[in-house]
């Protein structure tokens, strides 16, 4: 599925990295950053997380929920969170129902091999939950600046 700026973000339910069911729903009435990532403790997924988790004040003043989301489990999202110090939650979608709503589980090449992987995406949802930006080209380590303009 290919989703579009101006459609309505897909609800999900899921669990956070506590085990706790999450739904996109339970943030009604809140701008939410949802950004899809491929693997915790890996370099580029780290760099993202940290440069969400420092800047994570002017987000919130901004008016943001941040959520990041990946195939990892409840467990490894749990040691990511402690081991980063992430103020703010991660959701496991092991069985990549949320990635499959999104668009974001997709075919991968590297090194000459053909694999299904997370593409790095992020959406911008507003209040009403209508997508109001697909940021694509993800910059790790400048990530917020490319939320906050």
């Amino acid at each position: 599925m290919s989703l579009e700026v101006g459609q309505k973000a897909p609800e999900f339910e899921s669990k956070d990295q506590n085990g706790n069911p999450i739904k996109l729903s339970d943030f009604k009435g809140k701008k939410v950053v949802l950004y899809f990532y491929p693997k915790d403790n890996t370099p580029g997924c780290t760099a993202q997380a940290c440069n969400l988790r420092d800047n994570h004040e002017a987000l919130k003043a901004a008016g943001y929920e941040v959520l990041g989301i990946s195939s990892d489990s409840v467990k490894s999202h749990k040691k990511f969170v402690e081991k980063q110090e992430l103020p703010f939650t991660l959701i496991a979608d092991e069985d990549k129902s949320v990635h499959e709503k999104y668009g974001t589980w997709v075919e991968k090449q590297m090194y000459g091999k053909t694999y299904m992987g997370t593409a790095r995406t992020t959406f911008i949802i507003d209040e009403e939950g209508v997508i109001t930006e697909i940021i694509e080209k993800v910059k790790t380590k400048d990530h917020t600046n490319q939320i906050i303009k």
